[in-house]
């Protein structure tokens, strides 16, 4: 059997997805799935060649019936990274919508029991965030915006973090948890006979 690889998840935000794309070029072995709208913010935002320059295969949100899903019943992955993700995301996934390809990645994630690790765009009532054209700007996150975040910690299989510190030390733990797995699977304890 192969070995198990991540999967990645883009919404359609720009908040920190700078950052998201930095921490993909450090990882091996990735498959990046875009929602229509990452597709064109990534290229609004001039972040294309950074996509291309992670190496990793991508696959973008064109198909009704979100073919590539499957993979996650054929045990390619042991984990289901989703950053940046849109209050809109946030909403869907808190309360079990599965209509586009990062929500039904999310929830057959969850329905095979693969652990998801989310970074959530709106978690605090005032935030900056990078717009187009390297430009800052305040945003608001709605109260709602922040109890669907709240909602959504309390899933099982499912880490929520908040900044890009959490992000990298949820993978990074997780990444060491599945290699030690691996090796402890991989250990034949030989039986004696005295």
């Amino acid at each position: 059997m192969r070995a198990q690889r991540l999967a990645w998840a883009i919404t359609g935000s720009g908040h920190y997805l700078r950052e998201s794309l930095a921490i993909l070029q450090t990882l091996q072995e990735v498959d990046i799935y875009l929602s229509r709208a990452a597709a064109e913010i990534i290229q609004q935002y001039g972040f294309q060649a950074a996509l291309e320059a992670s190496g990793h295969k991508v696959y973008q949100d064109k198909t009704a019936s979100s073919v590539p899903v499957e993979r996650f019943y054929e045990g390619v992955y042991h984990t289901l990274v989703i950053s940046p993700a849109t209050s809109n995301t946030i909403a869907k996934m808190a309360y079990g919508f599965s209509d586009s390809l990062v929500t039904n990645l999310f929830a057959q994630a969850g329905k095979t029991r693969i652990q998801s690790i989310v970074f959530a765009c709106d978690t605090a009532p005032e935030l900056e965030s990078e717009a187009p054209r390297d430009n800052v700007v305040k945003v608001y996150p709605r109260q709602i915006d922040l109890d669907n975040v709240a909602q959504l910690k309390r899933f099982a299989d499912t880490t929520v973090v908040e900044d890009m510190a959490g992000l990298q030390h949820a993978i990074m733990a997780r990444l060491a948890a599945v290699h030690e797995l691996h090796l402890h699977q991989g250990v034949q304890v030989e039986h004696t006979h005295d």
